[in-house]
């Protein structure tokens, strides 16, 4: 590969290990991707896992490369190499000859879900998975997928910036440190990437003031531990459910590592379909990003006849997993800054909320929006001082 090129290993499932390639893949690189794919396909055969290569990143690929990646899947017993994402003109190159032991997918979702359709239709030591356990695995593929690449990025700047022996030794100094804090591995992954590089070798944030733990009347018969994000989320969720007298509920917070896109971190009664369909939204028409643009709650009153949902994916997923109408409203701080979507669906069409039950909603959504500044201002940073102190001993 050139030096503008890269590969990127993504983990990302028990049934498969996803090389992602970008840049530009021309002659000189073709031995360096032999080798790699010989490496590659060898531990992929032991465990039992499918290669797929994504790559959407690839800007222009040599013929050289394409004979290189003939050459080492054309005599695969295991089933093809996937390849997804490939631009026109890299797809032009790969279908200009015959490559047998190559299968093109459009999208990196679809080369996932072939691969669980192929692991459901072999052989299998019981019955064969049915077709919604399928659909459930390769939801599952997706969500890691998604947050496999942010992962390794956090890995790689941490094995730069304590000159740690290896990719392990990262996710392993990552994984404590969300571990000891309680804060989700993408949540400190993200962090890891968007905070600023620390300036002292003892604190990450010297002179940092902790605030106040902040109050949440959540109505429910025991307390709530703000620092527990999984638990506030779930309370919050059954909460919003339980005030507007709806048939499901979600949250969505914003990730400032996306432009503030909205990712899906909590849910009552919606089914694996619809979750996976919402669960990273980057704008209109889903009625969350309508209200995070609007800034004050949204409703749709029938999704089905919404001009904009009918007929999108986004509402027919609505619709499939027994919503008619949705509310959505933002988690908005005294400052004006989303920091999130409270979303409650009924199974019957039309607007149902009173003023008092929007009154509790808003009410909720502030207070989620105060407890979110918090938490990233003090959870999240405390678990990055606690990487730095551990990090720091490592290299010393």
């Amino acid at each position: 590969m050139t030096a503008g090129a890269s590969l990127t290993v993504l983990p990302v499932a028990d049934r498969a290990v996803v090389l992602r390639l970008s840049g530009a893949l021309d002659r000189y690189g073709a031995g360096m991707l032999g080798r790699e794919l010989d490496l590659r396909l060898a531990r992929a055969d032991r465990r039992g896992l499918r290669l797929v290569l994504d790559v959407s990143g690839v800007s222009r690929m040599s013929t050289e490369v394409r004979d290189t990646l003939d050459a080492r899947t054309r005599h695969l017993g295991t089933g093809p190499v996937l390849v997804s994402g490939a631009c026109p003109e890299v797809r032009a190159v790969l279908t200009a000859a015959e490559l047998p032991g190559v299968l093109l997918c459009p999208t990196l979702e679809e080369a996932l879900a072939a691969v669980c359709r192929a692991a459901a239709d072999g052989p299998r030591t019981g019955a064969a998975a049915p077709p919604e356990d399928v659909r459930s695995e390769v939801f599952g593929l997706r969500a890691k997928a998604r947050t496999s690449g942010l992962i390794g990025i956090a890995q790689g700047i941490l094995l730069a910036r304590y000159g740690l022996l290896g990719p392990q030794e990262a996710f392993d100094l990552l994984r404590d440190g969300s571990q000891h804090h309680n804060v989700p591995l993408r949540v400190l992954a993200a962090a890891v990437v968007s905070a600023p590089a620390p300036h002292a070798p003892g604190e990450w944030f010297p002179g940092r003031r902790h605030l106040p733990r902040p109050v949440l009347d959540l109505a429910l018969p025991g307390p709530v531990d703000v620092r527990d994000r999984r638990q506030v989320l779930r309370a919050a969720v059954y909460a919003a459910v339980t005030v507007t007298d709806a048939d499901a509920a979600e949250i969505h917070l914003t990730d400032h590592t996306r432009e503030e896109a909205l990712v899906l971190e909590a849910h009552h009664a919606l089914d694996a379909a619809y979750r996976d369909c919402l669960a990273l939204v980057c704008g209109p028409p889903a009625v969350c990003a309508r209200a995070q643009a609007a800034g004050k709650p949204v409703t749709v009153a029938d999704v089905a006849a919404d001009p904009e949902l009918a007929g999108h994916p986004v509402g027919r997923a609505t619709l499939a997993a027994g919503s008619r109408a949705v509310h959505s409203t933002p988690m908005t701080t005294s400052e004006g800054d989303c920091k999130g979507v409270v979303s409650v669906h009924r199974a019957e069409p039309g607007a149902w909320l009173d003023r008092g039950q929007e009154a509790v909603l808003d009410e909720l959504a502030a207070d989620l929006a105060a407890w979110r500044s918090w938490y990233r201002r003090t959870v999240v940073l405390d678990a990055l001082e606690y990487l730095h102190a551990q990090g720091g001993r490592q290299r010393g």
